[in-house]
């Protein structure tokens, strides 16, 4: 086999907390991730004739060098093996960019993911994971996928019972939110309400949304909604339109809405495309239980990935 397609699923955190502080200025977390279906594609081809890494996007604005986490974790897997193998790498994505959705560190956990299926050295777990989280404070998560809880700057990973397929309405406004942005304006002694990490593990392990919304909290809304009122009014339109719990993913700006029901979830969608601010992306997707998946196993009949 030399190609295969990758799915790179996308995150919501289902809870947020900031605990601490590293010497080195990295914040320390206790957050609850989620893997939904919205996903990025990745399609890896073996060059054994043509050394070094190619990066094609046929989307515009996305770096397509060693600024961009695909190449990074194919620059780390690599080294990590020794294979002395030219890689073609074509990402199509569906993730928005900077949206609090992990869709960079999806992207990397994919072609970890695909790399370690396509050539002949595997890597051990262990290994696999330690590059992951050399790339990214989310590829750990985004390599394992599902339901998470996830500790340190990420990295400590303790898997949760599977919380079930519930639809998800996200909404992104027409802008980005600069995570380290809105690390560096946090005041943790203006976090408001705080998750119950315990409550929120015990509820997802219920599949009881009402009780998850009541325990839950993401922190870092203590910054991003002050800055930016329209992301409190979507949260507002989601839970007033039957959202189960309705909060911002990760530094934002996407909001979602977690639901019980998926007519509520589809009636929800269009009433909020009538008022969502221009520009806004509204995407309907469904909770699911694992991270990075082949999509061919052989994609060696497939469109060419230069094309």
């Amino acid at each position: 086999m030399t190609c295969l397609s990758v799915r790179a699923a996308a995150k919501i955190n289902l809870s947020l907390d900031v605990v601490g502080r590293r010497e080195d200025g990295y914040h320390l977390l206790s957050t609850v991730m989620q893997t939904v279906e919205l996903a990025d594609r990745l399609t890896i081809r073996l060059e054994p004739e043509h050394p070094g890494i190619r990066l094609i996007c046929p989307q515009t604005g996305i770096p397509l060098d060693s600024r961009n986490t695909v190449w990074k974790a194919a620059a780390f897997f690599l080294e990590a093996t020794g294979a002395g193998v030219g890689l073609t790498i074509r990402l199509d994505k569906q993730i928005p960019a900077a949206a609090g959705l992990a869709g960079g560190s999806a992207d990397a956990a994919a072609v970890l993911y695909g790399l370690d299926r396509l050539l002949p050295d595997r890597l051990s777990r262990p290994r696999l994971f330690e590059l992951a989280a050399r790339i990214g404070a989310d590829v750990p998560f985004c390599l394992q996928g599902g339901t998470v809880l996830c500790e340190g700057i990420g990295e400590k990973l303790t898997i949760l019972p599977p919380l079930g397929r519930f639809p998800v309405l996200l909404c992104k406004p027409d802008f980005g939110l600069s995570t380290p942005w809105v690390f560096s304006r946090l005041k943790r002694e203006q976090l408001g309400k705080r998750p119950d990490q315990q409550a929120v593990i015990a509820a997802l392990a219920d599949r009881d949304l009402p009780a998850l919304a009541r325990h839950t909290a993401n922190v870092l809304e203590s910054v991003s909604l002050p800055a930016y009122p329209v992301l409190r009014e979507l949260k507002r339109h989601l839970a007033a339109d039957g959202a189960a719990l309705a909060l911002m993913s990760g530094s934002g700006p996407t909001v979602f809405g977690l639901f019980e029901d998926p007519a509520a979830c589809a009636a929800a969608r269009a009433r909020l495309a009538g008022i969502a601010p221009p520009g806004a992306l509204i995407l309907q997707t469904w909770t699911c239980p694992s991270g990075p998946d082949i999509i061919a196993g052989d994609c060696s009949d497939a469109a060419d990935p230069g094309e």
